[in-house]
């Protein structure tokens, strides 16, 4: 079998140098039109090493993961590419992963995916042929072993970097990190989580991390984003599971007249940035702000992070 070893992204570089690296979320648009993407990546190259190109995020039908991973390319800025395991069998899922090492996207990030019915096709056949865990071990077998789950040789094997994504605050509270164990010992080799609003309950959290050694064997990327509008934190509050925004940030939001809303969450945002620096084993930060992501540079100056330079994918 021919051995292929893919050069490490920049994504990767800097976590293992200790850099705590940037990933922004970006959501790929509703049309036929990869510009849109070139247009959100220019505005974040010179802040983040890699950016996120979700996958039908909600279960609503946008331009691929795929597509937009490479158009992020084009404009110079490194993709992690997602990919869900809602809408394809293990036939498709293996494909579109040899074909994203084929066309040099570095980072691939896994995860379950939403049910179709919270999305805008709702009577949607949903595959869920695979879960996320069964996944990342199914692509560490194609990288490191080079074989698909049939037992069938590839050759070239492929290689990526592997991330899956976890939600510190999903109940029960004390089995987070023992979701996260699993995933890493399927081969996640970073995690994004969801978003944090409260930094003290994710310092418990990192804790119960790394009394499991966890933080040595995955880099760590706390997720954050601001709330950017009353109706925003209603739907954090209400209709998103897991996620807990404290009484305190609601408040201080609720606070301050409407046009001040996303200035203060911006504000506070920065504000859990840098609290989560602190952290030990927090090795970056992943920010969520789809729809408004020409905020994130000034999050990101505001919570004192420096530009990084252009970020050039390949």
């Amino acid at each position: 079998m021919n051995t292929h070893v893919a050069a490490p992204g920049r994504f990767r570089t800097d976590l293992e140098a200790g850099a705590f690296p940037v990933t922004a979320e970006i959501g790929p648009p509703r049309g036929a039109d990869a510009g849109a993407i070139v247009r959100k990546v220019l505005r974040l190259c010179d802040w983040v090493a890699a950016v996120n190109i979700t996958d039908n995020q909600g279960a609503a039908v946008r331009l691929s993961s795929w597509a937009g991973s490479l158009a992020a390319m084009t404009a110079g800025v490194e993709p992690i590419m997602q990919v869900t395991c809602r809408d394809r069998n293990r036939i498709a899922l293996q494909s579109d992963l040899l074909g994203a090492s084929a066309m040099g996207i570095p980072n691939v990030l896994v995860m379950t995916g939403d049910h179709p019915r919270s999305g805008d096709h709702a009577s949607a056949k949903p595959v869920f042929d695979l879960d996320s865990v069964e996944l990342l071990r199914a692509a560490r077998t194609m990288r490191d072993e080079g074989r698909l789950l049939s037992g069938r040789e590839l050759d070239p094997p492929p290689g990526w970097f592997l991330g899956a994504v976890e939600n510190p605050s999903a109940p029960p509270a004390d089995a987070g990190a023992a979701r996260l164990a699993k995933k890493v010992a399927a081969g996640a080799q970073f995690v994004q989580t969801q978003y944090v609003f409260d930094a003290a309950a994710f310092r418990r959290w990192m804790s119960q991390v790394r009394d499991l050694g966890l933080h040595e064997r995955c880099y760590i990327l706390a997720g954050v984003g601001p709330i950017s509008s009353l109706r925003a934190l209603s739907h954090l509050q209400h209709r998103v599971p897991g996620v807990q925004v404290p009484a305190e940030l609601a408040r201080r939001l609720r606070g301050v007249p409407a046009e001040r809303v996303a200035g203060e969450a911006m504000t506070a945002c920065a504000e859990t940035i840098s609290e989560l620096r602190q952290i030990p084993g927090v090795a970056g930060v992943h920010v969520m702000a789809v729809g408004h992501e020409h905020r994130i540079p000034a999050i990101l100056h505001l919570a004192g992070l420096a530009e990084t330079g252009a970020r050039h994918a390949g």
